[in-house]
This record gives C-alpha cells, structure tokens and sequence, in this order.
C-alpha cells in the first residue's frame, strides 16, 4: 500500500543491486554499478550486436540506399539538435526519417537502456500480469529495451498500451519488438498502439508506466520554464496509473531534461513514494539543475558511462555519419512499485553506513589525491579518496564510475569539512 506518512524515509535498495564486495577496506562495504554489462545475457548481447540485422529483416533497405544512411543519419541528428525550429512534430512519420532514426539512435538508445534497465532495483518492475504505459513510445524502444534487459518480465503476461503522435513509428517498433521476441523464442507481450500525444487517454489504469526521451522534446518545443511544466506532467502521470504503479522516466543527460526529472521526483517523494534510484536518499535534491540550462553553475543529476564496448558494426555507423560517441549520458528516476515498499518499524537505530552515487568522472587533486562528486543525504559530496598513480600505495585503490552506489561509514556526519569551490562536504575514503 501506499505509505502516507511523510516523514517515513523510503529504505535504500542497494542490496536489490547486482552487487560485489570491494576490496577490504573499513570505508567501504558494498559497491554496485548502474551499467554493469555482466549483468546483461549472452542472448542479449548477441541481439544488441546484431540489431541492424533485425532492422535490415523488417524494413530493408538497398544498397545505394545504405550508401546513402550515414548522410541521412548525420542530417537527423542537424535537426534533433541544432536545427530545431526546422523540425515537424511529426518526423517520425518521414520514411528516410525514421530508417535513420531506427538504425541509429534506436540502436543507441538500446544499448544504454538495457544497461541500465539490467541494473536498477527490481522493485520497480511488475511482479504480476498488468497493464503497462509507455509515453512517447516511438519505435517502441523501452518495451524492446525491457525485453531484452529482464528476461524474468518475459513470463508476465503484459499489455502494453503504446502512445505516440506518430502511427509509422509505432507500427516499425511493433514489428522490431516482435522479430526481437522471435529470436529469444518466448511468446511476446501483447501490445495495444495508441496515436496521440502525452495526455490522450487509455482505457485502463496502468500497472507499470514508462517513458523515455519524451519530457525532453516536451521541453525544446516549449519556452516555459520546468517549474511551470511538471505540475501538469505529474498531475497527468497520475491520471494514467494505478497508485501503486511503479514508475520508470529516462531523459537525456541535458540540464533541462535533468531539472524536470528532478521537480517530478520531488512531486513523488511528497505523494509518498519511494525513488528506488538513482537517489540514496529522500532529502532535497543536491543536484536539481536549477536555472542550469540557463548557463547558471547549478549541478544537474547525469550520468555517464563509456562505449568502448558498444556493438562494433554501431561504432563504425557512427564513424561513418562523423557522429562517433565516445560516451553515452542519461537522467532517470525509477519509482518503486507501493506493493513491493516496507514501511519504517520507528526503529531509532543510527547506521553508520551511509549511501552514495556517484555523479561524476574522475577529478584531478593535490597531493597524489583524487575525487568525485556524489549525491547523499548531506547534500552534494566530494568523495576524495589515493589517485591510483600515487607509487606509495602497496595496491591499487579501489576506483568508482559515474553512476557507481558505494556504502561509506562515517563516524560524525555533523563535523564534515566543505569544499571551498563547490561547497559539497568532503568525505575520505
């Protein structure tokens, strides 16, 4: 059930992480990371590998046209980006549009999705046979994403209503989904396409909503600010689900896209909610991208990981349009299911372990020294911790990456110093 007191803090989920012991070390017990790529099948792997096989079975194309997919993809990606007010809202319905969409930023958007999806708590998932919502479907990449990243979902008998202005999007996603589900040899979720825009109703309440890249684009087509969006975005989220539906937001790892997230995790957390991640915590936001897309210094919450080990054939597509990423970000919030939340026995225990993410790269310090910034419960934190090239060592030190949860102890919380520069408090390991 749904928790009503808010003063009950939401449990931590680290434990639901894939998770491996560090190296011993009396300020470290758990690390977890969000893209850990041993978490992901060997099926898996071998599908994300080959998806423009999946792709060229569905909707192939010939070979002056595949001459010519780096050029489209490159000009895509002018009018997703920098070239905006050129853009139709309908894009999605351009069949050289779309090929190159699927082909490269679905390709994408597979590959950093299912990381995550194959590393986040699985209370935020269904358990039973419900209806799902996915906003903004587009060819249908969460849903495939999903499939591919929790192979236990696959025994759930699932409907999944998927909403999008555009039909040819869907309609391509339906049959890339399909021939993805034909390849893992297990019977598909039924899948219900609904044309319209974020607000156009569905016939049921929904168990499990998603939602990724949407707000975003809600966003660039909009000059008001988050702060006057995200009322309506919540209100409307709430109309769609049943109150203890789990709830999964992705967004580019853009200071706008990060702040709406931010603002609708605070609407949740007030509603009761529990954020399963990335958050550690329920306090206020350290990293809320406040006025940040508007060039103010504000920390926004991303993360990042890198694609070096991202399907070859993708990297040279990539090369090719002269679009090649070294890394890939994003912004999430992943709402627990109430079913699966435990409310707080009262207990008055103090743990001396606190959680941490980790929201950066790697920072360069004085005196053999280096450091990350991290979101806990004291608000922003600088992790300082030996540079692995500090020879004094007798091994190398334990190295966290953006997105990494890591439990630290720490004995008086009240005496942290601050870091002159960003005023995060610093915590040593």
């Amino acid at each position: 059930m749904k928790n009503n007191n808010k003063n009950t803090k939401p449990r931590h989920h680290e434990a639901h992480l894939n998770t491996r012991h560090c190296e011993e070390r009396s300020d470290e017990a758990i690390h977890s990371s969000l893209f850990d790529t041993s978490t992901l099948t060997r099926e898996t792997v071998s599908i994300l590998n080959s998806f423009d096989e999946i792709i060229q079975g569905v909707r192939p194309l010939n070979s002056r046209q595949l001459q010519q997919l780096p050029e489209n993809i490159r000009n895509l990606s002018h009018q997703l980006t920098d070239d905006r007010a050129s853009r139709r809202l309908g894009y999605m319905n351009d069949n050289i549009q779309l090929s190159s969409y699927v082909r490269y930023y679905t390709w994408w958007n597979l590959v950093r999705l299912t990381r995550l999806f194959a590393n986040i708590p699985a209370t935020v998932f269904p358990t039973t046979d419900c209806t799902c919502l996915d906003l903004g479907s587009g060819p249908l990449t969460v849903v495939t994403a999903l499939w591919l990243a929790r192979p236990e979902l696959r025994k759930l008998k699932l409907t999944w209503y998927c909403l999008d202005v555009s039909a040819n999007s869907m309609a391509l996603g339906e049959d890339i989904f399909l021939s993805v589900a034909a390849r893992t040899g297990e019977e598909p979720w039924h899948i219900v396409r609904v044309k319209g825009a974020f607000g156009t109703s569905i016939k049921q309440k929904t168990g499990f909503l998603t939602c990724a890249n949407m707000f975003n684009e809600l966003d660039q087509a909009s000059d008001m600010p988050p702060e006057f969006q995200t009322k309506k975005y919540y209100e409307q989220i709430e109309r769609y689900c049943e109150k203890d539906a789990g709830v999964l937001l992705v967004e580019p790892g853009v200071p706008k896209a990060a702040r709406t997230l931010s603002l609708l995790r605070t609407r949740f957390i007030k509603d009761g909610r529990t954020i399963a991640a990335p958050c550690p915590h329920a306090e206020e936001c350290p990293m809320s991208g406040f006025k940040a897309y508007t060039g103010s210094k504000n920390k926004w919450c991303n993360f990042a990981f890198s694609t070096e080990d991202a399907p070859a054939k993708l990297q040279k597509l990539s090369v090719a349009a002269k679009l090649p990423k070294e890394r890939a970000t994003l912004s999430f919030i992943a709402v627990e299911a109430a079913t699966s939340a435990v409310v707080s026995t009262g207990s008055t225990t103090v743990s001396t372990e606190t959680p941490v993410r980790i929201t950066s790269d790697k920072l360069k310090l004085p005196n053999y020294m280096c450091g990350y910034y991290a979101c806990t419960q004291f608000g922003l934190a600088l992790i300082k911790l030996p540079d692995e090239n500090n020879k004094r060592l007798p091994k190398p030190p334990f190295r966290p990456q953006s997105g990494d949860l890591i439990q630290v102890k720490i004995k008086t919380p009240d005496s942290l110093p601050k870091d002159e520069k960003s005023g995060a408090v610093i915590i040593e390991l």
